[in-house]
Order: structure tokens, then C-alpha cells, then sequence
């Protein structure tokens, strides 16, 4: 059985799409940088309001303002993955609540991945309406990853954590204390989670106020007519970016792997370009009993994303631009998963489909494509007890790597890449707030992959334990490597090394005890165009700072430096 998404489906009649009053073009440009800013702005509150390392430094979170239909108005440059998490909750909102009954105030939590339109349980979504002149009017919506329910298996959901169905946190403004002291008690770290759901409430408040005032300051039709008219142009946008593609049918197959399981997943896009039209179809094996499996609102995020960065980066991030793109994957799939299969490492698959979409749209405009990143959100998560109390503390880090190469530049080091938009954290908060000492942290000597353009390096990160501590590995591209275009060379594997005696983790989790040792090395990127292109200048200076051996520029550059 296959699930299929037209973006383009008809307008519902009824709805304040209907009643859109007329709008010049200059009021939707000011009120759509408007919308831009208010999300961006909760961003910042949310980061700055919050306690946990993995959010007040990491900024593993994000903020968007969504229509009444439930349609994306405009989300803030954060995470690409949490669109996933977005566009589910509030169709599912409103299929338990009726819209009547909600008052102002209101606020509904969820995380879960088939009742709340989430994609893994550690991203705690909350939704709050937005009332103007008594009507509901847009919604304010933040996401924060929750970094708990760790050390736990993954053979389906049911071991990865608290499943919240959309239910009111807040009713009228006032804190519905029973749910909280539930979720709270299902955590890890309560100190944190409660902490880090205050600034949730503070930044979505903060988007209430601020879109509020902007109803006030336009008038409600006019903001709601220029939410329609962002969209329509996101559409259009789209709609001419990919009849710019030549027709035709574009196929790419890839693997993945990670620790987690044995051997690779064999995957593969089919993706036919019609006039402004786009329709893509993935294939996966059957959903595993393991975290990996990406449910179709994780399959869509990527999707967007995905497209977007090919067809027209400019293209405003909001419901629009889904309208002129079908996808489909089969039900029950790695791709599409059903119920009750685990998702708590989705992230790593959804890197993956990037790669699919990038390497059979390359086919078509390979000026657009860059070569294939790290492919992989490398994640160690440490669960321990502090000395002092024997309370527990868990610490989540996810870990750059290399950036593919473009036609005309070389590709990034140690970056973040596709799906995944976090920062590290530096040695000095880790330290500070963890048992835990970094030892390096560097980039990976030749792990960028040789070309007329180089691609971006991978990371090592070492850490020593200083108690002893439960962890948890994550990773791709332990097997295969990330693909180079136009004759460009593949980049460096990752790998996953323990020292000072730690014993052998069995499919990604282990311990370490005090003094032993973990190193994390990231993959780096694939190059772009044969090697033997390469400005002489710049091969020079690769062998100079270290990137390149002097032996192999003289092999594969025709140069010693």
C-alpha cells in the first residue's frame, strides 16, 4: 500500500481564505518580514529563556507560526527536521479539540509520532491560538529537543519514551498541573524539562503578543489575506523553479548504515519532473525493530527541504511551496512507517533521503548539486549519576562534519549539515556541567574528498570519563562513503574507537568507566570534478595546512605542492 501527499489540493470553502480582502504587494512583503521576524524572535527567546545544555548552547530547537487551517505561515531558520514534527500537530489538534471550545490561553502539548504529528518522542512541541477579535486567528508553535528518555531500547515506541497525545498543558491560561507533574515524572532530568518548558510557554507567548500587535497595527483580514498571498507566492515560486527542470524521470540508490544495525539498507528515489509538477517516490526495506524508522511527516520535511535547496533556496519557507510536490513511499517501509515502529534516530535515514534527491536531481541540474555531505548527524549520548546526590544527568551532543563540494567552491568544514542545524558545545560548558573531559577536538586530516573542488572535512571529538556513565553512538557513513560528482572523489569514512580499556559497545550503546576513553570521528564530503583540475594554488595550500598529504597531491593533483 502506498501514502501519497498532493500539496496542491483544493482550497475548502468556508475558510478565511475566501474572504481575503484585496492587498498591494508591497503590504505582503512588510507583513511577511513581519511574520519572519516574530518567529525568529521567539527563537531567540526560547534559546535565551532555557536551561538545558541542549538548547540554551546547542539551540536544538524551533519556532513557527502556522495559519488556522493548520498551514505553515513562515518557520524561523532553524532546524529543517522539526517542520516534520509541525506540520502534523495541528491537524491533529483539531481532530481532538473542537475549535469552539478552545478559548485564549489555551495550550496543548505532544510529542507522539502517530497520535501528534511528531517524528521522535524527544521533541516536545508546544501549540498555542492566536485570538484576535474573539476569533482564532494563527497559531504559535515552538519545538524543543527534549535531551531525556535516554538509555532506553528502540525495538518500537513503546521503549523510547513518554508519548504525549495533543492534550491542553494550559486551559484559559492556567497551568493544568496534573499533566505536568505526569510528564515530569516520566522524565529523566525534571529540573531541566520543567525549565525548558517555561521558556517554551515564555517564547510562544512572546509570538502571541507579537502577532497580536500585528493584527492590531493591519487589521486581521488584511495580515490573514497577506498569509494567503505568501503562500500563493511560494507556490508560484516553486512552480516555476521546477518547470525549469527538463521533464523527464531522474532515479538515484544509495545505502545506509549505522550502528545500531547490521550491514546496510539498500534505498532508492524515482523522481519525475511534469511541466511545474514534481512527483517523487522512495523505496526502503520493511520497517526495522530499531529507532531508525521516519514516519511520512519526517518523509515530507525532508522532502521540502530538500527540493527547496535545489529548485529555489528563495523560496519562502511556508505551505506554499509543498503544493506543486507528491510523494509517496510504501506504507510500513523505513520511509513510511507504521505504528509501533521506533523513531527515535530518524534523523540519520532523512539525511540519507537528501542524498537520494540530490544525487537524481544531479541528472537533470548538475550546476544546482553538491556533492554528498557527511550524510550522517552523528549523536553520543551519555546517561550518568552525579557523585554528590546520585541524581541522574544526560548529556546529548551531535556532531558535525564535512559539506559536499560545489561546482565552483570548495565544500565546508565541521559543519551541520541538510536536516540538522545545531551548534556544539563548547569544552568549557561541557566540563563545567558534565563529568566528562574533551580531549581533541579536530578536524580530520585527508577526510575531505579530492576534486576541482575539495570537499569539507569531518570532525574528531574525544572525550575521557571522568565516572562512569552509561552511552549511546549514532552515526552514518561507517561503511559506505559520501560520493563525490563529475569525477570528484568520495570523502572519508566515519568510525567509532574506544580506548584506555572501554569494552566493546554492542550495537551503539555501552559503558565507559573512569579514565576510559571515546572517540567520535565524523565523516567528510565528496569532491567535485576530477582532481587533476584543481588550482595548483590551492593544492599548495592544502598540503600546507595539513589537509592533504603532499604524496597524495602528487598522485591525484599531478602536484607536490
Amino acid at each position: 500500500m502506498l501514502v501519497a501527499e498532493t500539496a496542491s489540493s483544493p482550497r475548502q470553502p468556508g475558510t478565511h481564505r475566501e474572504a481575503a480582502v484585496a492587498i498591494d504587494p508591497i503590504t505582503v512583503e512588510v507583513i511577511g518580514s513581519a511574520l519572519a521576524s516574530i518567529t525568529e524572535e521567539m527563537g531567540e527567546a526560547l534559546v535565551r529563556a532555557s536551561y538545558s545544555t541542549n538548547i540554551k548552547e546547542r539551540r536544538d530547537c524551533s519556532t513557527a507560526l502556522f495559519d488556522i487551517e493548520g498551514n505553515t505561515l513562515c518557520q524561523a531558520e532553524h532546524i529543517p527536521m522539526h517542520l516534520g514534527s509541525f506540520i502534523g500537530l495541528i491537524p491533529h489538534i483539531m481532530k481532538r479539540h473542537r475549535l469552539e471550545d478552545m478559548r485564549p490561553g489555551d495550550v496543548f502539548v505532544g510529542n507522539d509520532a502517530y497520535e501528534g504529528g511528531g517524528t521522535h518522542l524527544p521533541d516536545i512541541v508546544l501549540a498555542e491560538p492566536i485570538f484576535v477579535d474573539g476569533q482564532i486567528t494563527a497559531w504559535a508553535v515552538n519545538l524543543a529537543h527534549h535531551a531525556d528518555f535516554a538509555d532506553r531500547g528502540h525495538a518500537h515506541i513503546y521503549q523510547e519514551g513518554l508519548r504525549i497525545p495533543p492534550i491542553r498543558l494550559y486551559r484559559a491560561g492556567e497551568l493544568i498541573k496534573d499533566v505536568e507533574e505526569l510528564i515530569l515524572l516520566n522524565c529523566q532530568v525534571p529540573r531541566e524539562r520543567l525549565s525548558d518548558l517555561r521558556a517554551q510557554m515564555a517564547a510562544n507567548r512572546l509570538g502571541v503578543q507579537r502577532m497580536t500587535a500585528l493584527c492590531a497595527k493591519y487589521g486581521r483580514d488584511t495580515v490573514l489575506a497577506a498569509g494567503v498571498a505568501l503562500q500563493d507566492y511560494a507556490e508560484r515560486k516553486m512552480r516555476a523553479g521546477i518547470a525549469a527542470i527538463p521533464d523527464g524521470t531522474y532515479r538515484f540508490a544509495d545505502r545506509y548504515d549505522c550502528p545500531e544495525i547490521d550491514g546496510e539498507l539498500e534505498m532508492s528515489c524515482e523522481i519525475t519532473v511534469a511541466g511545474d509538477e514534481m512527483r517523487l517516490h522512495f523505496e526502503a526495506p520493511a520497517q526495522l525493530r530499531a529507532g531508525l524508522n521516519m514516519t511520512y511527516t519526517a518523509l515530507l520535511s525532508t522532502v521540502y527541504y530538500a527540493v527547496k535547496t535545489v529548485v529555489d533556496p528563495t523560496i519562502l519557507p511556508n505551505a506554499g511551496l509543498a503544493r506543486p510536490l507528491s510523494v509517496t513511499a510504501p506504507e510500513g517501509s523505513v520511509v513510511n512507517c507504521v505504528h509501533p515502529a521506533a523513531v527515535n534516530g530518524r534523523l540519520g535515514p532523512c539525511q540519507r533521503v537528501v542524498d537520494l534527491i540530490h544525487g537524481a536531481l544531479f541528472a537533470a541540474v548538475p550546476d544546482r548539486v553538491i556533492a554528498a555531505c557527511n550524510g550522517a548527524c552523528y549523536s553520543v549520548t551519555f546517561v550518568g549519576q552525579k557523585p554528590e546526590d546520585k541524581s541522574l544527568w544526560v548529556y546529548l551532543e551531535t556532531i558535525g562534519g564535512g559539506s559536499g563540494a560545489r561546482q565552483a567552491k570548495d565544500g565546508l568544514d565541521g559543519v551541520h549539515v541538510h536536516m540538522t542545524n545545531t551548534s556544539n558545545l563548547p569544552a568549557e560548558a561541557l566540563e563545567l556541567e558534565y563529568p566528562l573531559t574533551l580531549l581533541r577536538y579536530e578536524l580530520v586530516d585527508g577526510s575531505g574528498g579530492l576534486g576541482r573542488q575539495r570537499g569539507g572535512m569531518g570532525l574528531r571529538r574525544v572525550y575521557r570519563a571522568e565516572h562512569e556513565c552509561r552511552v549511546r553512538v549514532d552515526g552514518a557513513r561507517l561503511l559506505s562513503t559520501p560520493w563525490g560528482l563529475d569525477g570528484g572523489l568520495a570523502g572519508g569514512k566515519g568510525a567509532v574507537l574506544l580506548r584506555n580499556g572501554a569494552e566493546p559497545f554492542d550495537h551503539g550503546n555501552g559503558r565507559l568507566r573512569k579514565g576510559e576513553i571515546i572517540e567520535i570521528v565524523t565523516p567528510g564530503a565528496g569532491g567535485y570534478g576530477p582532481p587533476i583540475e584543481r588550482d595548483r594554488a590551492l593544492v599548495a595550500r592544502d598540503v600546507a595546512e595539513g589537509r592533504i598529504a603532499a604524496e597524495v597531491a602528487a598522485g591525484l593533483h599531478g602536484s607536490g605542492g
